[in-house]
């Protein structure tokens, strides 16, 4: 599970009226670019979406960036980039 709180430095954002959201995620070779539909973990105002990742999403091994994007009736959002690393297999 991916789960992003999308927050204003430090105050959490309702995004119960968010029409569009999705995760995007760049592969290792920082060129290829992956959009997944999230969903909320409860009704968007605690600001949580979440992404449940299938077999064969993170297919290659190194470190994956990620960031939220939000579309709600006041704007079109991105929150920052973070990171992790997917590790090869034995």
């Amino acid at each position: 599970v991916i789960l992003i709180t999308i927050k204003d430095g430090d105050e959490i954002i309702d995004v119960s009226s968010a029409s569009t959201k999705n995760i995007l995620f760049k592969k290792p070779d920082n060129v290829t670019l992956l959009t997944k539909a999230a969903t909320f973990t409860t009704d968007g105002t605690d600001g949580k979406i979440q992404y449940i990742s299938v077999s064969g999403d993170f297919d290659t091994a190194g470190i994956w960036k990620f960031q939220a994007h939000i579309i709600t009736p006041s704007g079109n959002w991105h929150s920052d980039i973070d990171r992790f690393e997917v590790f090869a297999n034995l």
